[in-house]
């Protein structure tokens, strides 16, 4: 693993140990050249997978990026990372196990929508907001609707 402080090829692994309830090996890894410190993840991937966006245009799937997306909807609510990893994770492995290379972008916003209704309807209206290019008020209210109607037939 390179260094990313000094891009040395040879850094050691300090500590290792299970992350993301056993789908992920975290590291905690050393340069010996500069002494950095950083740590690194290692996660099975199952496939490449490819996103298509609305334009057409395929860029490789980012779990980073998935992972903003949920902290950016969540920011300043109060819910348990864990729960947000373990949706995140849940996800990617949906994805995965599609049988699917190339995925729709608006299946990933499909599945970040549903993943944030359970967790936060706070974070689901705010992301609902930009998914669905929300430009009056009207709109949210509309959304607001539906997360009512779903906990009166609850």
């Amino acid at each position: 693993m390179r260094c990313p402080y000094c891009q040395s090829e040879d850094t050691q692994v300090k500590d290792s140990r299970p992350a993301e309830d056993g789908a992920a090996i975290r590291r905690r890894r050393i340069c010996p050249d500069c002494g950095g410190r950083f740590t690194t993840f290692e996660r099975v991937q199952l496939r490449d997978l490819v996103v298509i966006k609305k334009t057409g245009r395929k860029v490789p799937f980012d779990r980073d990026k998935l992972m903003r997306s949920f902290d950016i909807a969540l920011r300043k609510r109060n819910v348990d990372p864990q729960r947000v990893e373990r949706a995140v994770s849940g996800i990617v492995r949906q994805l995965e196990s599609s049988g699917e290379a190339e995925i729709p972008s608006g299946d990933i916003g499909t599945l970040v929508m549903e993943a944030l209704k359970a967790l936060d309807d706070v974070a689901y209206v705010r992301y609902a907001s930009v998914y669905r290019n929300f430009r009056e008020p009207k709109d949210f209210q509309e959304v607001l609707g539906e997360l009512r109607g779903e906990e009166e037939t609850s």
